[in-house]
């Protein structure tokens, strides 16, 4: 397991270095100039040449990425062209909240959708069966924006009972948390749903059956634990989803977190907060990932990586 853990971290590299590639290339192929952008409307073409100077953006761009992989090999992600701090400082301080939301909106979508789908495959094409799927359907076809502002509407303009946006306590965490947890709740439901029913087709459920045991204790112990694989797959990814796809939820309720900070960095065409974001983002989806992957010898003992 060390082995593969080893391989896959050292793997990680030339898909950061990809990564970096690509993004960097495409920030500058977008239309604005960040020295203008930096500089103001009012201002001078030699301040805004002294901007794009100081920035380094004046020599070829070829030596701007050599320059750009150099410092990322000693882990310096520069300095942020709108407001001259530390890129790393200003991520470290913003990542946490975005990491928080992730894992409570993980958490609830995983309280809500695993049961959800159990049900639904347990009681297949029954009522309850319908009534999961079509609130999944919903959930899923949901714009995380639109249902944002209608949880904003009713919870805090209407019934004053939940702050409408900022950070400070456990309030102002429920509305962002279930509204990003909303599609994932529906698509866990429906993967539980999806491999709970091929599993209770195979023989050894009808040989469980068969030996008297409880539905319960079939269901939760000897179905759900081998359906779970492709389940915790869709939990993992989702995380990562919700790591990277919090930018609407964290601009609609002012969430201090890594979305909202990218936005106003590309908003001020900030290259360097920019690129240092969503490698931030690549790193954790890739850790993620690996997460998922250990999990898979614990979850099923048969599965070794050798």
């Amino acid at each position: 397991m060390l082995q593969y853990v080893l391989k896959r971290l050292f793997s990680t590299i030339p898909v950061l270095i990809g990564i970096s590639l690509v993004v960097f290339f495409l920030l500058r192929a977008l239309p604005g100039d960040p020295a203008e952008v930096i500089a103001g409307e009012m201002a001078t073409q030699e301040e805004v040449e002294a901007i794009r100077s100081q920035l380094g953006l004046d020599k070829p761009i070829f030596v701007q990425y050599a320059i750009f992989i150099t410092k990322l090999a000693v882990l310096n992600l520069g300095k942020s062209a709108r407001t001259g701090e530390s890129v790393i400082v200003e991520i470290r301080s913003r990542l946490p909240n975005t990491i928080l939301l992730a894992l409570v909106s993980t958490a609830i979508a995983c309280l809500w959708g695993i049961p959800a789908g159990i049900v639904s495959a347990v009681r297949h094409y029954t009522i309850a069966d319908y009534v999961v799927m079509v609130v999944a359907l919903f959930g899923i076809s949901m714009p995380v924006f639109w249902l944002g502002l209608m949880l904003i509407v009713l919870f805090s303009v209407k019934l004053h009972v939940l702050p409408a946006g900022g950070i400070g306590t456990l309030r102002h965490l429920i509305l962002p948390a279930v509204t990003l947890a909303t599609f994932s709740t529906a698509f866990i439901a429906r993967m539980t749903r999806s491999s709970m029913m091929e599993v209770m087709g195979q023989d050894y459920i009808t040989t469980a059956r068969s030996k008297g045991l409880a539905e319960k204790v079939i269901n939760l112990k000897h179905a759900l634990r081998n359906a779970f694989i492709p389940i915790i797959t869709v939990i993992g990814l989702q995380f990562g989803t919700l790591l990277g796809g919090a930018v609407l939820t964290e601009t609609v309720f002012a969430w201090p977190g890594i979305g909202r900070l990218i936005v106003d960095s590309i908003l001020a065409r900030d290259y360097p907060m920019v690129q240092g974001v969503i490698l931030v983002f690549a790193l954790l989806y890739i850790m993620v990932n690996l997460i998922v992957d250990i999990l898979y010898a614990y979850i099923d003992p048969r599965i070794h990586y050798d």
